[in-house]
């Protein structure tokens, strides 16, 4: 075939990933335009005026979980260290019993709109809220960078283009939509289309997997055995150790990982916030089963894909799947089962999962801006500057503009973070919830002596120490794949930092309780376990 026949076909190629790119967006800008008239009151802002069924509210649950980090960096870490790999995907959906069994009933019950409300219930407002909001904010920005650099790559591969400037334009794009999303949709519109984003991806989902195993004749052994003659590591690539087990240090930065996956779900913010969308605990706990029912099938899949990757990509999209840190492996094993690169086939699906990808990306940084928003104008506005008195119009105008400014930060710390695995950005940010969150919610769901000074203490002591963990390991500096190159400050060397922050802020929690007792507190405790437990009282 001709050069100029080759450029040709490419272009109309691009052209058709390009136009089911625009269509998923126009779709999702329709949805928040029609979800936006029923905003009203703040509940609607914040919590779609808890009018969301089980069923509907766990399709957006897992629309919401099921980030770019699932899609796109689950499966690249697969295709690149095998088994090692497919570690995330046990971690992500192992972490949901515990969000199942110690969270989600009990915080419905004795919450109102933010993580915050169920804290400062029988606690001071000012410093609780305070902590609380300013966790919710840094964990949602580490887990932005991982969709917003995803998106970068992905809309560079739909449109064919590998400049840098390209990239970072893509970036601010897909910053400026999650701002609309927010800013009109609110909640309603969030959730919804959390709810579209998790039948695409679905749909998507189960359609290459199909599509792999066809290739096998469905034959799984064929299939992994051809990955691992293809993945240069041999028999290694399917047992455990490739990434993990070559050294101590690897070993302890694996059981640290572990550690933020388990427990960082119970802790993430915009998780949280959803189990305040549906009427009743009933229907909270409905929404974690079906939610968990999603994911686990999900997760499952993802082993086809990563797996399928290895075995079946091959020549220059190996090459950019490891150039991009594993996050094309998904769009281009796509193309490869769709008749690969420059066939009608293979440009149709190539589309359509860069498309679902693009969409699950979307849902999520919405999900995450308005989590952060809704901190900032309902825990630090409306209850610690204003002590409340504020109306529900200009708590939800604060909100708008919170989703602004934290867009905007979002998209500065993006264009940096470019070169790093988004499976792997995402464990910061689970890390994060594992270490701040996580501890203050537990002890104050479940210790009668826990009070203000442990709830502060727990919160900003495991915030701290892991972040500051982060900025001083070979994530930020140091390594070919850091986000600062040219200058080394690591002298920590495990690049989870789980295994050290998780367990210091349960430590600061119990410290700061036992030095400062508080009878209020303690006296409180009896009515939060009742509201816990059944709901009674509860703001519904």
């Amino acid at each position: 075939m001709s050069t100029t026949l080759l450029a040709a076909e490419e272009g109309g190629n691009q052209a058709l990933t390009g136009s089911l790119f625009i269509f998923i967006v126009l779709i999702t800008i329709g949805i928040t335009f029609w979800a936006s008239r029923n905003n009203k009151t703040a509940a609607d802002y914040y919590a779609g005026g808890r009018s969301f069924t089980g069923v509907q509210n766990g399709f957006a649950v897992a629309g919401d979980y099921m980030s770019a980090a699932s899609f796109l960096g689950i499966s690249g870490a697969i295709a690149l260290s095998g088994y090692d790999g497919f570690l995330y995907s046990i971690g992500f959906l192992v972490a949901w019993l515990v969000a199942l069994l110690l969270v989600a009933e009990l915080l419905r019950n004795s919450g109102r709109f933010t993580m915050a409300d169920q804290l400062a219930f029988r606690m001071r407002q000012r410093p609780v809220r305070t902590a609380a909001a300013t966790s919710t904010v840094v964990v949602s920005i580490f887990y932005l960078l991982a969709q917003m650099v995803g998106a970068g790559a992905l809309v560079a591969l739909l449109l064919g283009v590998d400049s840098q400037t390209a990239k970072n334009l893509t970036i601010a794009g897909v910053g400026v939509l999650m701002i609309f999303y927010v800013t009109v949709g609110g909640m309603k519109g969030t959730t919804w289309v959390q709810i579209v984003k998790a039948v695409l991806l679905m749909t998507g989902t189960v359609l290459i997997t199909v599509l792999v195993l066809a290739k096998f004749n469905f034959n799984i052994s064929d299939m992994l055995g051809q990955a691992a003659d293809r993945s240069g590591a041999g028999k290694a690539f399917l047992e455990p150790g490739l990434k993990y087990g070559v050294s101590t240090e690897s070993k302890i930065d694996f059981i640290s990982l572990g550690l933020a996956l388990v427990l960082g779900t119970a802790g993430l913010p915009h998780i949280l916030i959803r189990f305040y969308t549906v009427p009743t605990a009933r229907q909270a706990r409905k929404s974690v089963l079906w939610a968990i029912g999603l994911i686990g099938t999900f997760y499952l899949m993802t082993l086809v894909l990563g797996f399928g990757a290895a075995a079946l990509v091959t020549g220059d999209a190996k090459d950019k799947i490891a150039a991009s840190g594993g996050n094309l492996a998904s769009p281009l094993l796509a193309e490869a089962v769709g008749g690969g690169a420059g066939s009608t086939g293979g440009a149709l699906l190539l589309a359509f999962i860069s498309a679902v990808a693009f969409a699950t990306i979307l849902a999520v940084v919405a999900g995450l801006t308005l989590t952060s928003a809704s901190s900032v104008a309902h825990d630090l506005y409306a209850n610690v500057w204003k002590k409340g008195k504020v109306t529900e119009k200009q708590e939800v105008k604060v909100a708008r503009l919170a989703a602004l400014v934290i867009g905007g930060i979002a998209i500065a710390l993006s264009i940096p973070a470019q070169k790093l695995n988004i499976a792997f950005l995402v464990a910061l940010a689970f890390a994060v919830a594992a270490s701040a969150n996580l501890p203050a919610l537990l002890f104050n769901l479940f210790w009668r002596k826990f009070n203000t000074r442990g709830a502060v203490w727990s919160i900003y002591g495991g915030l701290i120490s892991c972040v500051t963990l982060v900025i001083f390991s070979p994530v930020v500096s140091g390594s070919d794949t850091a986000m600062i190159t040219g200058a080394d400050f690591s002298w920590f060397p495990l690049a989870n930092r789980g295994i050290i922050s998780i367990p210091l802020g349960f430590f600061f929690g119990w410290l700061g309780t036992i030095t400062a007792p508080d009878a209020d507190a303690e006296a409180r405790y009896v009515e939060l376990d009742v509201r816990s437990m059944t709901g009674a009282g509860s703001e519904k």
